[in-house]
């Protein structure tokens, strides 16, 4: 299976995390793994080449020329690497026809391969939206007049590269950016919900998707089934979205214990 990552290296340890959750939760698959960056160093690089080679998984890393977005905005925890997942397309091998992209702020605590292999015939992107109203409504007017009728997070993203390769205008995504700078909040998942969210296949977001600020209300709005047992069973990625992230002392959720287990097999002492 081929699997997506683009960072810089402030989000090296968690990936790490996550790719351990990945191949340890998923025994007897192999994975290809595309590294996008463009100021990761050629130590770190290897550092991360050596873990991956650990557990008999491949690493391939597409450095991407600097100029590639560089005047696009940068927001919060955000960085520009980002926005690479938008061209993964162009910078990907030609052979591939799929991939999974995965931010690194994710566990990966239940096979994958359902999802992987889940048909995209039409379909630009597979991916899960938050079901919470106030969120939908909020972005569906800040988006105006897009017309989104969910809006998607790009956290996870199955990509169906061929037919990417087919339909996406890089042009198109510039003059998106150019035209609409002071009202993307989220940018690369403004863009991608803007301009393709009608070509996107929803998936559950408690199965592949589920954001761990919203325990409780998913275990309401579900009459009690999505519980910790339901989770544990059931659910593939459990994701930190926001800006509070496992990683920093300050931080305390509902799965801040799960992530430390997973960090602690990664990071020796990060208890």
């Amino acid at each position: 299976m081929n699997l997506l990552v683009t960072l810089d290296s402030k989000y090296i340890r968690p990936l790490k995390v996550m790719l351990y959750s990945l191949f340890v939760n998923n025994p007897g698959e192999d994975f290809d793994i595309y590294l996008m960056h463009s100021s990761i160093s050629r130590t770190e690089i290897a550092d991360i080449e050596s873990f991956v080679n650990r557990y008999n998984q491949k690493l391939f890393e597409i450095k991407i020329d600097d100029g590639y977005f560089q005047n696009a905005p940068v927001i919060l925890h955000y960085t520009k690497e980002m926005y690479y997942r938008l061209l993964a397309y162009k910078f990907l091998p030609r052979e591939l026809d799929r991939i999974l992209y995965l931010d690194p702020d994710i566990l990966v605590i239940n096979p994958i391969r359902d999802l992987y292999n889940m048909d995209l015939d039409g379909y630009l992107y597979a991916a899960a939206f938050h079901n919470v109203i106030a969120v939908k409504e909020i972005n569906r007017i800040r988006l105006y007049p897009y017309k989104i009728t969910a809006y998607f997070n790009s956290g996870v993203l199955l990509m169906n590269l061929d037919l990417q390769r087919k339909l996406v205008n890089e042009d198109e995504i510039y003059a998106f950016i150019e035209k609409n700078w002071s009202k993307l909040i989220m940018p690369d998942q403004d863009i991608i919900n803007a301009l393709f969210s009608r070509q996107i296949k929803c998936i559950d977001e408690k199965l592949y998707n589920y954001d761990v600020r919203y325990y409780r209300y998913y275990k309401v709005t579900t009459n009690n089934i999505c519980d910790m047992d339901y989770i544990m069973k059931n659910t593939v990625f459990l994701h930190f979205c926001g800006k509070k992230k496992p990683w920093h002392k300050e931080y305390s959720g509902k799965f801040h214990s799960l992530y430390k287990h997973y960090e602690s097999r990664v990071i020796p002492g990060s208890q």
